[in-house]
């Protein structure tokens, strides 16, 4: 099919080299499936209190959560999700050349990954990455434009409440999220992962954290997201009605580790394609992310220092270090 990323062809002599090394067999099996704590939003005026409590310990004990009644209707969800497929089955060479989105950025379409140097280095999944500053200048696309509107919009004052929350349960101002997490510094991605043909050797997406203070994720109902619990995978089970929610690596410096930002993955499947789309709630490049809580573990450092560090991580070696390379 002509809109299928050509992974096989690409990505030939990793495969042709790498194919019968066991090294490479990552584990898909997992202890077990899990229902994440779930967390009835609806509840928040007559219960405020109590639900407070459950996101700050589900971020604390899992650094992943699931929140229904979230405000989100599923109207919105199935609208973004049509205009989101319409986007992966353009083909591929119209997703990959620039002009097909020529006022966005030339990383707006990413698949694979091109550092890759063995089998587990490479994602088999391809994605659009939308800065929630570029959206409004989409007019090729207007109806994927409108839904990423309405779905940025939505999106944008439910993390700031959860953060808010959060902040709240570790007693430090919320008016850092207020005037540090703008909604031009978020962004949308919207996920596809191809039916795999050498799924027990690849990842649909690599083992990772989040940059981001919190991420939160619309799934169908595929499966196959993962999330490292007491050193073992477990799978979480899609829950129709919920979002999933995951702390970032932000917030776990700026709790002092209080909160979890928790490795996660998406297993490759050979004979389905799965799709997500994801809403990562973000400071702007020059906010400070530092903790007021004492002994303070990560040194203070900036949005734009820890992408920076990122970027040239998974240059020189294929993957990101993340939250290591800041520790005091």
């Amino acid at each position: 099919m002509d809109y299928e990323p050509p992974f096989l062809e690409t990505y030939k002599t990793l495969v042709l080299n790498h194919l019968d090394d066991s090294k490479n067999e990552y584990s898909s099996l997992v202890e077990r499936s899990c229902e994440l704590p779930v967390i009835d939003l609806g509840q928040f005026n007559g219960e405020r209190d109590k639900c407070m409590k459950e996101i700050a310990e589900a971020a604390s004990k899992w650094g992943f959560f699931q929140v229904v009644n979230h405000g989100i209707s599923q109207e919105l969800l199935k609208s973004l999700e049509f205009e989101q497929k319409k986007l992966f089955y353009q083909p591929f060479l119209n997703k990959s050349e620039k002009f097909n989105f020529s006022s966005l950025s030339a990383k707006t379409y990413r698949w694979g990954n091109p550092y890759a140097t063995n089998l587990r280095q490479l994602s088999w999944s391809e994605a659009f990455h939308f800065y929630a500053s570029d959206i409004s200048w989409m007019d090729q696309h207007q109806s994927l434009r409108s839904s990423l509107e309405s779905f940025a919009t939505r999106m944008f004052p439910l993390a700031e409440s959860l953060a808010e929350v959060l902040a709240y349960k570790l007693n430090t101002k919320s008016n850092y999220f207020r005037e540090n997490c703008l909604p031009k510094s978020s962004y949308i991605r919207l996920n596809r992962y191809p039916p795999c043909p050498i799924s027990s050797k690849v990842h649909g997406l690599l083992p990772h954290s989040d940059t981001s203070f919190l991420t939160i994720v619309h799934q169908d109902q595929v499966g196959g997201l993962q999330l490292m619990k007491d050193g073992k995978w477990v799978g979480v089970k899609p829950n129709p009605q919920a979002l999933v929610v995951n702390i970032g690596d932000f917030f776990q410096a700026f709790s002092n580790g209080v909160y979890k930002s928790i490795k996660h993955r998406v297993v490759a499947a050979e004979k389905v394609e799965r799709f997500s789309m994801a809403f990562f709630y973000c400071p702007s490049e020059d906010a400070l992310i530092e903790s007021h809580i004492k002994p303070a573990t990560y040194r203070k450092f900036t949005s734009r220092e820890f992408r920076q560090q990122t970027e040239k991580d998974v240059k020189q070696t294929g993957d990101k270090e993340g939250l290591s390379r800041f520790l005091l």
